[in-house]
């Protein structure tokens, strides 16, 4: 009676499971779908799920409008780039925070996480006013910068999460065979952290990928990414909604790809220690 209950739960769960993977996945669909009606047949009521003209037209006309590989470079530069610089810096922070702490150490750690919850509009005025004022606005190393700072407390966080699950005596041993500081981090500490590091680094090139806000109000024409290519497709003219499902399927087609190549590394990682 315990194993037929066992599995009627386990078949409920997957069920459930499912349901709600289904209803996360509709949007995407919706939109994947929409890209090849017409701009008639995407604005119809009730809405044509299958049956409707299938055309390649918006994905051309996207394609004449905009330079998608300008902006896809601009995406890949930016959420690339402010991840690596971030995991450079994060790194050895995590590092000091888990294996040398101080009684400040989860004040300092709740600060970081605590300027997440600042509104980021907050914040715009001052940034723009300084990237303006040092010629970086429409600027790719500008938004390297701020989105680095933006999501460092998170690559700290969880760097430090999963650098508290490795054991310090293995660095001690490192130590007492004459291994440096920087040796310890690069030979001893990132092999064993590869999981964690992984996982990391692609949480946060996903976070600065979708990133709106601040593409939209630092970059005009040459840096900007995809979200920008995605937003201009929202003019006074009007909301084409054949087109903007084409550009949006365009630009988060390269994220969804990599992250179901990267599914295992990024559970394996996340389970590493991030979610504990």
């Amino acid at each position: 009676m315990a194993r037929r209950v066992s599995t009627r739960q386990k078949i409920i769960v997957s069920v459930v499971a499912w349901l709600i993977a289904l209803v996360m996945f509709f949007p995407i669909l919706w939109t994947f779908l929409t890209s090849f009606k017409t701009e008639g047949e995407a604005v119809a009521s009730p809405p044509h799920f299958l049956m409707f003209h299938w055309t390649l037209e918006n994905y051309f006309e996207v394609q004449s409008r905009s330079d998608y590989f300008l902006h896809f470079g601009n995406s890949v530069l930016i959420s690339v780039g402010s991840t690596l610089i971030g995991l450079l810096i994060a790194v050895p922070a995590a590092w000091a925070m888990a294996f040398s702490p101080t009684r400040r150490t989860k004040d300092i750690l709740m600060w970081m996480l605590s300027t997440k919850m600042m509104p980021p509009v907050g914040a715009l005025v001052p940034i723009y006013l300084l990237f303006r004022n040092t010629g970086m606005l429409d600027n790719r190393i500008g938004l390297v910068v701020v989105l680095m700072l933006i999501n460092l407390p998170i690559i700290v966080w969880m760097l430090f999460t999963y650098f508290k699950e490795i054991s310090g005596e293995i660095l001690e041993a490192a130590r007492m065979d004459g291994a440096s500081l920087s040796k310890e981090i690069i030979y001893v500490l990132a092999p064993m952290a590869v999981p964690g590091i992984a996982s990391t680094l692609l949480l946060n090139v996903i976070l600065s990928w979708n990133e709106a806000f601040w593409t939209l109000n630092l970059t005009a024409s040459q840096a900007a990414p995809l979200t920008a290519f995605i937003a201009s497709y929202s003019s006074p003219e009007g909301l084409f909604y054949a087109k903007l499902s084409a550009a949006s399927t365009m630009a988060i087609a390269p994220i969804l790809i990599l992250g179901w190549f990267s599914q295992k590394q990024l559970v394996r990682g996340l389970t590493f220690g991030a979610v504990k």
